[in-house]
């Protein structure tokens, strides 16, 4: 599957060999506030945990990865988009209701660069009659990924435990039906 480009961005799906643009990402403490506290990621925790996570759920012909969005004037990488069966990692995988996710340069905070990122790639997903449901989730206190999701759409359905691999964390859950 491919992107088109939208208004100001371009898109491509990440590969291993994105890892150091993942690493400069995570190395801005506000952009990891919500993620692990603010801690910044070591090259070896995307390396060992994060590329082998993301070629699990990559899969080029249902568009689930991350999407890299750069600003198409310059091209400068400005963080990504992720897609993936909701579930994915914690055995109640259900590939009818995709999880959106974003991370984005702290530069670029405020610009409606990441709205129009998901909106834009959802759009491109939303064909694909076998997904109904489109999901993000965020810690309860992330209000800016908070206004994203109701910016797409989402209604808010439960506050929960999300379990994950690599520590389970309460979280609020937001869907949109697209069928």
């Amino acid at each position: 599957m491919t992107i088109t480009d939208s208004q100001r961005l371009t898109y491509r799906l990440m590969d291993e060999n994105d890892a150091h643009l993942l690493f400069e990402l995570d190395q801005d403490p506000a952009v990891m506030k919500y993620i692990n506290g603010g801690r910044p990621n070591s090259m070896d925790d995307i390396n060992d945990t994060f590329i082998p996570r993301l070629k699990a759920f990559t899969n080029l012909a249902q568009g689930w990865g991350l999407w890299q969005v750069n600003i198409t004037e310059t091209n400068q990488f400005i963080g990504w988009i992720l897609v993936r069966p909701m579930g994915f990692f914690n055995n109640e995988r259900n590939d009818s209701d995709l999880e959106l996710g974003w991370r984005f340069k702290q530069c670029t905070w405020g610009k409606g660069y990441a709205s129009e990122a998901a909106e834009h790639i959802a759009q491109a997903l939303a064909v694909n009659p076998t997904t109904h449901h489109f999901s993000a989730i965020a810690l309860p206190d992330n209000v800016g990924s908070i206004a994203i999701m109701k910016k797409l759409g989402m209604s808010f359905v439960k506050e929960y435990i999300h379990k994950d691999p690599l520590g389970d964390s309460k979280v609020v859950l937001y869907r949109t039906d697209i069928r």
